[in-house]
């Protein structure tokens, strides 16, 4: 359903939430390393959610990523997928047609508009720390 970009942008922002939450900075390759990334790929993710401001990028020796405090209770699934995948789910046809609209519908309309609608309604209210609270307990993880 996301691109592969994407599911590592959603992973490594609930990791360096979660870093942030214990007031400490993630490192790139840590960063990689907890969500099973490569770190260049890594590397290009985390500049588009830095980008976005939905992670802030810290330089120097001390220096790597971060989500204040009040941002890891506000940044959204859905301010992620934006970051890095657009807005297309939630636009787009479900069999890939650039014509099909509700006056001039594919055959699958009716049906992917409901669920994108649901989709954006589950992102919206998801946040980041909702998603990383199970981290410390080992209720939930980052990698497969």
């Amino acid at each position: 359903m996301f691109s592969k970009a994407c599911e590592y942008g959603i992973r490594a922002s609930i990791h360096i939430g979660h870093q942030s939450k214990m007031n400490e900075r993630a490192s790139l390759k840590a960063v990689a390393e907890a969500i099973d990334s490569p770190v260049a790929f890594t590397a290009k993710i985390l500049q588009a959610l830095a980008k976005d401001g939905i992670i802030t990028s810290i330089k120097g020796p001390t220096g790597g990523y971060e989500m204040s405090g009040k941002k890891n209770n506000k940044v959204t699934l859905l301010q992620v997928v934006n970051a890095i995948d657009g807005d297309k789910i939630y636009n787009g046809c479900g069999l890939g047609l650039k014509q099909c609209n509700a006056a001039k519908p594919c055959p699958l309309h009716h049906q992917f508009a409901a669920v994108r609608d649901q989709l954006k309604t589950m992102l919206s209210a998801t946040t980041i720390q909702d998603l990383g609270n199970g981290l410390p307990d080992g209720l939930s993880f980052l990698k497969r």
